[in-house]
């Protein structure tokens, strides 16, 4: 490297960036209330939206995770039959096609339709109250620990990089890391996270691009021929056939996994589907999700480019590292030069902060709608004929709580702390995975994913495939054993089921159980 980024050089870059999140905010937070705050009044537009959900969806985790795993076979001759390595990852990300052209012709229109701010109160209507409660209570629990696995990269490196050499601990960093989210989006909400995802997603994929230039020239490769090289070094392979079932890797397993992981983790997610409830209508929405879509298997297929260098890069110059995800950040602040330097540290900020900020202020906005009964004239409530859930529905409006009184006062107050309250909740998990972590990011919030939003994958699809009645009050039960039987089954696979593994179709298997459960505790409507 060129010029040496110090520990203060890099907190100054970080500095300043928040400096023109701030700035953002200010802009876009005068005079929100909470329709603002929770789905921005329904203005905002839809190429705005789509481009800002790439950078909430690949996230810190991606930006970091996702190159590391690609070489993690070929510089450790230890690790065989690693999950996602060299690009098998791509297989996800095809499946992922298939889970948002779901989303968009199917959740969607309901969502629109049902004029949702909170989606869960769809479960209300459609099964009960406790089923709703139900739901949005593993929403809280899945996003909490998401939120935490990719706010925990950036303290990581921000950690490992400047404050560990001034004997900070790692709980302060993580809390420094907590509080700039908070400064910018507690006021504004999702009207503010809208805008600053668009530039953050900006910073992410100049900070990719840069360093594939640098690498490639670097290593005299040219752009033509970079994939041959990566093919020649035995780190192209896409799809994964000859293991069978047992490879964690195999085709149907990723593709079938990444196309309900998507469904899940996007179109049954308070988080991503509140930027999509902001949109004007249900069409901008759908624009919204298809070019999303496809955007982000391009822009996925750029990450595991960078990380077949980064692998190269690091065999040839003897780079070592202790884990996967230190790959990236490790060649990119101490042997690239500081332009390098910078972007990565502008650009792995920005990538963890567009899925964490939009992430506190859906919690935020769950656990207000969804268990303080925050209406205020948000959300149509809907009322189901008594012979099926398809049939015509009557509309009731609620009436809007004017946001200016005293009730509606206390109730932005109460906003507030709440907002707080999530705030400290997630430094708490991030310094406890600090603690435990001893694999890569992603392969530990997929798999935990699959415990997680496996109860919502059966709810939901119990709701729009059945027309069958539950008994409201079983439904907790039925969400928390499944999740439980998949973790048994999970953990005896190999004798329960010939040997198969599983990889991240592991949340198939929970929200098949969980239907299941749902089937034998529901009745003819």
């Amino acid at each position: 490297m060129d010029v040496v980024l110090s520990p203060t050089l890099i907190i100054t870059i970080v500095g300043g960036y928040f400096l023109l999140l701030l700035f953002v905010a200010f802009l876009t937070g005068k005079g929100t209330a909470n329709k603002d705050f929770f789905v921005a009044n329904r203005q905002s537009p839809w190429y705005l939206v789509a481009f800002g959900m790439i950078g909430a969806s690949l996230s810190g985790v991606t930006f970091i995770s996702v190159p590391g795993m690609v070489g993690a076979a070929y510089l450790s001759a230890e690790v065989s039959n690693t999950v996602n390595m060299q690009f098998s990852y791509m297989q996800m990300v095809l499946g992922y096609l298939v889970g948002y052209a779901v989303i968009a012709t199917v959740l969607l229109p309901l969502y629109y339709r049902l004029n949702l701010t909170s989606i869960y109160s769809y479960l209300d209507q459609r099964f009960g109250i406790a089923s709703y409660k139900t739901g949005a209570a593993f929403f809280l629990l899945s996003r909490i620990i998401g939120a935490s696995f990719r706010l925990y990269l950036v303290a990581m490196v921000l950690f490992i990089f400047v404050f560990d050499s001034w004997g900070v601990p790692f709980w302060v960093v993580s809390l420094l890391t907590i509080f700039l989210i908070w400064i910018y989006t507690f006021r504004g909400g999702i009207k503010t996270i809208v805008w600053t995802d668009t530039l953050q997603t900006s910073f992410m994929l100049i900070a990719v691009i840069m360093t594939i230039v640098e690498l490639t020239s670097v290593m005299d490769i040219s752009i033509g021929g970079l994939w041959n090289n990566i093919q020649s070094e035995g780190l192209g392979q896409i799809f994964f056939f000859e293991g069978g079932w047992s490879d964690p890797n195999n085709f149907f397993k990723q593709f079938l996994a990444g196309m309900f992981i998507s469904i899940v983790m996007t179109g049954l997610d308070q988080d991503m589907m509140q930027k999509n409830l902001t949109c004007k209508n249900i069409g901008d929405a759908q624009k919204n999700m298809f070019s999303f879509s496809v955007i982000l298997v391009f822009a996925n297929f750029v990450f595991l480019m960078l990380g077949a260098l980064l692998a190269i890069y690091a065999f040839q110059n003897g780079v070592e590292i202790d884990r996967s995800d230190s790959l990236y950040p490790t060649i990119a602040l101490e042997h690239l030069s500081w332009q390098i330097g910078v972007a990565f540290i502008i650009g792995l900020v920005a990538a963890a902060y567009s899925s964490a900020d939009s992430a506190l202020t859906s919690l935020t906005t769950s656990f207000c709608v969804d268990f303080l009964g925050f209406k205020d004239g948000l959300e149509t409530s809907i009322v189901e004929s008594e012979e099926t859930f398809n049939d015509d529905v009557t509309i009731n409006h609620i009436a809007s709580t004017d946001c200016h009184s005293n009730q509606g006062t206390g109730k932005i107050q109460t906003r507030y702390m709440v907002h707080v309250g999530f705030s400290f909740i997630l430094f708490i998990v991030i310094v406890g995975f600090w603690l435990i972590n001893d694999q890569s990011v992603i392969n530990a919030l997929f798999k935990f994913a699959g415990y997680t939003y496996g109860p919502l994958l059966g709810l939901y699809a119990f709701g729009l495939f059945t027309s069958r009645k539950v008994i409201d009050k079983f439904v907790p039960f039925v969400c928390l054993l499944a999740p439980l039987f998949t973790f048994i089954i999970n953990t005896n696979s190999d004798v329960l089921l010939w040997g198969y593994q599983f990889g991240f179709e592991l949340l198939l298997l929970n929200g098949m159980l969980t239907f299941i459960g749902l089937w034998l505790a529901s009745e003819k409507q």
